[in-house]
């Protein structure tokens, strides 16, 4: 009966250990054969400390490009942010999402 209550034990603390919540990134990569349009201008606001300008840029949602206003995000010491852009391979357009790179 010991060792039937020990091996409960363990296995409970290991489906505890595999249960626990990671970081999770949603990431959907974007394959069209549409570019996107000329982008709108926005006006660049003035620095603000601790917090990253994320400029606007084109997404899709599914049936056509949808305009994504710029934003504010928290800076992140050690890394540099690289915005959203789209590139053409082929004849695609891959959206290239904005990302954290260290440096």
């Amino acid at each position: 009966m010991k060792r039937f209550r020990e091996m409960l034990i363990v296995s409970a603390l290991a489906a505890a250990a595999l249960a626990a919540p990671g970081v999770a990134q949603a990431r959907v990569d974007v394959s069209v054969n549409i570019g996107p349009p000329a982008p709108i201008y926005e006006p660049v606001p003035p620095p603000r400390p601790g917090w990253v300008w994320a400029p606007g840029y084109w997404d899709w949602n599914g049936h056509r490009h949808a305009w994504h206003h710029g934003y504010w995000q928290r800076e992140r010491a050690g890394y540099r942010w690289e915005p959203h852009h789209w590139a053409h391979h082929g004849d695609r357009w891959v959206l290239e999402r904005g990302r954290w790179n260290r440096g």
